[in-house]
């Protein structure tokens, strides 16, 4: 089965993530996120148990 024989992929594979950490990898991480986190007020809400009218 060809497909097993890793030897042709292996450097497929290697070059592939050789090219994206050297090459993609800087450029995505050099964006900026638009949308900065915000610290969200998380407020507890009291809550009453539902009464269910056949108990």
């Amino acid at each position: 089965m060809p497909q097993l024989n890793p030897d042709p992929w292996f450097l497929i594979l290697f070059s592939t993530w050789l090219t994206y950490t050297i090459v993609f990898q800087p450029k995505i991480s050099s964006y900026l996120s638009t949308n900065n986190p915000v610290n969200k007020n998380n407020k507890t809400t009291d809550t009453k148990p539902w009464t269910w009218p056949w108990t």
